[in-house]
């Protein structure tokens, strides 16, 4: 019986972004073995029969001696575990688990790449360096890969001009998919426009953008409601401090809510989504706020205009512009309709493009696990 181990940058993702994936393996037989940091998802995985390795791996910063021990880890458990499949995502598993896979010739290496991460967005000093360095490790570890995902075509590009990858080692997919079932079509909820953001305390997120156009907006129709779901990580550049986030709710213009493990009551809630990130792999909340029938706003950046067709589902907004992000939102006031036809829109473009099962039916023929 085939063995397939994944490994992922941190636990609670093992669950919520490919536990679908996950199944199907399990259902076709297979058996399957996870590590991450962390013990989120270590119960659920139990359950399931995966076996769970809780590994050392720190998501910022370059360690040499925090990387090295992760990759003897991980070299390590594939020695004990045999894998004939390893399928690996976010930056660090990816180049790490790539090069440990290295001393095990048998083991078939596939990545994927959720996103390029805050070190190749714009206006961080020390980003020249650490791109310097990341491109390295992947030019280097992506080599051990038979095939690497991706899941925008700009990600894509750029791999490839970068000279990382060779261009018929690169598969397109949709996402991480999103299951349909589970983000059932709500209807819109009564009363004054609801705007929605879920997201980490990270800039890059625009978050900072988000809280400026609900100013703007708020200040012309104080009715309308923000709200915004978001959790705190270890420390990094662009982590938005606590502080900050406290100060944003005492002023009273954006709900601030903390994580919670199911977002779909709030999404239900709300009435249009709103993401306007810098750069993203393909953004899973939106995927889910788009199969729960929410019009989008997001921005024309990579990962996140693949997300909507301007005026049929949403509305696309140039980063780092929380005046046109405001205007985007204004055009939502007075016109019920038109939130609820582009949510219908968007439930029609999850089904056609963004069903988790499509998506993890393609990845698995090309890894061969039918």
């Amino acid at each position: 019986m085939a063995k397939v181990f994944i490994v992922a940058g941190f636990s609670a993702s093992l669950k919520y972004f490919r536990g679908d994936l996950i199944k199907s393996w399990l259902n076709n037989g297979y058996k399957v073995v996870a590590a991450a940091p962390g013990r989120e998802a270590e119960e659920w995985l139990l359950k399931l029969g995966v076996k769970y390795y809780n590994i050392p791996l720190s998501r910022t910063g370059l360690n040499p001696l925090e990387d090295t021990n992760l990759i003897m880890k991980l070299k390590h458990i594939i020695k004990i575990e045999k894998p004939e499949y390893l399928f690996l995502y976010t930056i660090k598993p990816v180049i790490y688990g790539s090069l440990s896979a290295c001393f095990h010739k048998k083991c078939r290496v596939f990545s994927l790449i959720t996103g390029l991460g805050y070190i190749f967005t714009e206006g961080l000093r020390q980003k020249p360096l650490l791109q310097r360095i990341v491109v390295l490790l992947y030019r280097i570890a992506l080599r051990r890969n038979y095939k690497v995902f991706f899941q925008n075509p700009d990600d894509i590009e750029a791999f490839k001009k970068l000279n990382i990858i060779a261009p018929d080692k690169a598969v397109l997919i949709n996402g991480s998919g999103v299951n349909l079932d589970y983000y059932r079509h709500a209807d819109l909820p009564a009363g004054p426009i609801t705007f929605l953001l879920i997201a980490r305390f990270l800039r890059e997120k625009g978050i900072c953008e988000y809280i400026e156009a609900a100013g703007l907006v708020k200040a012309k129709y104080p009715e309308t409601n923000f709200k915004m779901i978001g959790w705190q990580l270890e420390g990094g550049p662009s982590v938005i401090t606590a502080d900050q986030v406290a100060r944003w709710n005492e002023d009273g213009v954006v709900e601030i809510i903390a994580k919670t493990e199911d977002v779909r009551p709030y999404i239900a809630a709300s009435s249009v989504y709103v993401l306007p990130s810098y750069r993203e792999g393909t953004p899973r909340t939106v995927l889910e706020a788009m199969a729960m029938g929410r019009a989008i706003i997001t921005t024309d950046a990579p990962g996140c205009r693949e997300t909507v067709i301007e005026t049929v589902n949403g509305f696309l907004v140039p980063v780092k512009n929380s005046t046109a992000l405001a205007e985007a939102m204004e055009r939502f006031m007075g016109n019920p309709e038109l939130a609820t036809r582009m949510g219908a829109e968007s439930r029609r473009i999850a089904e056609e493009k963004y069903d988790v099962h499509k998506v993890n039916r393609k990845i698995n023929k090309i890894i061969g696990l039918p």
